[in-house]
């Protein structure tokens, strides 16, 4: 009788062993690798790589002056732009110049943002007005941002309104446009989920739609902020006035104006680098949150 109880109950302990196992082994592919990654591993990953290309690039640009491939008013020399940058730090006026320019950018990207939103989520959402602007909103994003700069001028004047009407037009679409792909890319069974739960109207938009566009919809706010600043720097450049203080398009056009080459590198320079700034502080983590969010990026 004993034997019958062992045999009985060892089938028994051997499958909770098994599914103990198993709940163990799911347990470890879900959990979160939260330590530190080490300062050494970060440099060579993550800042060795730029530097070692930003290097390269002054190497060659450097090759290219000491072989006199043209003249040094075409292609000015790194020192010379380096010049050029010390003495605008030295007057006070670097940081100024940069603020201008990266003040308007950001108000007029959350003007669009604020804008474009909305836009997006009635275009998406309502079938007519879909088939209605839909595709004007296509061919807006398609048309180049400088486009507006002379009817702007016309209507507005040479001011901050004109700047920001430009920026408006530029990034409104495309930032529309991605949430309208965001929202596309939905699968139905979420949306039909979201009405059984009782979320609809705009519970439903808050707590279903905008969580499961945000990949498109971060995309489209990416694109806007790319098209807010380029129409920024094309409105400066074309609508230079004292009037609207010194920004870095301004500083393009002046040295352009001026012959003074080391300067119009220098404005390209500073231009690229805010962007890239924006990037790295404001899309990138938000990126990486959402993919964090969604188990798609481990977190360390």
């Amino acid at each position: 009788m004993a034997s019958t109880d062992i045999t009985e109950t060892a089938p028994a302990k051997a499958t909770s062993d098994d599914l103990a196992g198993l709940e163990a082994g799911l347990d470890a592919l879900d959990a979160v690798q939260t330590h530190r990654t080490p300062v050494r591993e970060v440099l060579v990953k993550k800042v060795l790589p730029p530097v070692l290309a930003v290097g390269l690039v002054l190497a060659v640009w450097q090759v290219l002056v000491s072989a006199h491939v043209t003249d040094a008013t075409k292609l000015p020399s790194p020192s010379a732009v380096w010049d050029g940058l010390s003495a605008m730090w030295l007057k006070g006026t670097l940081l100024e110049v940069i603020w201008t320019s990266v003040s308007r950018g950001l108000l007029g990207f959350l003007l669009a943002l604020a804008i474009g939103t909305p836009l997006g989520l009635l275009v998406a959402r309502v079938k007519f007005v879909r088939a209605a602007i839909g595709p004007i909103l296509q061919g807006l994003q398609s048309l180049p941002s400088v486009a507006w700069v002379p009817p702007a001028v016309i209507w507005l004047g040479l001011n901050d309104s004109m700047m920001f009407a430009v920026i408006l037009l530029g990034a409104v679409p495309s930032i529309a446009n991605g949430l309208v792909a965001g929202h596309d890319q939905i699968p139905p069974l979420f949306l039909r989920a979201g009405r059984t739960l009782g979320a609809t109207g705009l519970k439903g938009t808050w707590h279903v739609v905008m969580p499961a566009a945000l990949p498109g919809y971060l995309a489209g706010l990416k694109q806007g902020w790319a098209f807010s600043w380029r129409s920024l720097m094309a409105a400066e450049i074309i609508a230079s006035s004292p009037d609207l203080g010194l920004g870095l398009g301004q500083l393009l056009e002046n040295g352009r104006n001026n012959i003074d080459m080391p300067g119009v590198f220098l404005a390209i320079i500073l231009i690229l680098l805010v962007g890239i700034a924006i990037d790295l502080i404001i899309f990138s983590p938000l990126e990486r949150w959402v993919l964090r969010t969604r188990g798609l990026l481990v977190k360390s």
